[in-house]
């Protein structure tokens, strides 16, 4: 139980941390990403390989949704993390003179930034609408009372 409590913790905090950091990212002038842009590298980079490690295993889409929307949650869940991990790999090759071949890092961000916006209104809809406590999973326990 233990294991389960810290890996939730560490996945709680990844996401915020990098949630906050691609949206910083987005917007500062993509020639001085510097340090936020590493920082994002890391935290993106470890969300990603935790997602790799163990939620490969649970991607449950949670018994409230139903139809489509159950077929597709696991889709759109592997897809966001491929998301994260393009937008990872494009910035920290690119800060190091290398860029993908492809579009820019710049266009990778702001193509997470938009998934990640259609992401968390999926998941606010889910908790009101649905009233299946999504945001509990991702939200830390102190906090809950606030939802």
């Amino acid at each position: 139980m233990k294991a389960f409590k810290a890996r939730r913790l560490a996945t709680q905090i990844l996401h915020w941390t990098t949630g906050v950091l691609l949206y910083l990212l987005l917007s500062v002038d993509d020639r001085i990403f510097g340090l936020l842009g590493w920082a994002f590298v890391v935290s993106g980079g470890a969300l990603c390989v935790l997602w790799l490690c163990f939620g490969l295993l649970n991607q449950g889409p949670g018994p409230a949704l139903e139809g489509v929307l159950r077929t597709a949650h696991p889709w759109l869940s592997r897809a966001m993390y491929v998301l994260l991990a393009w937008a990872v790999v494009a910035l920290a090759a690119g800060a190091l003179g290398r860029p993908l071949p492809g579009p820019e890092a710049r266009t990778a961000l702001l193509v997470l930034g938009a998934a990640a916006l259609f992401h968390a209104i999926f998941h606010l809809w889910r908790h009101t609408a649905l009233r299946d406590g999504a945001l509990r999973r991702i939200i830390p326990a102190k906090l809950h009372k606030y939802l």
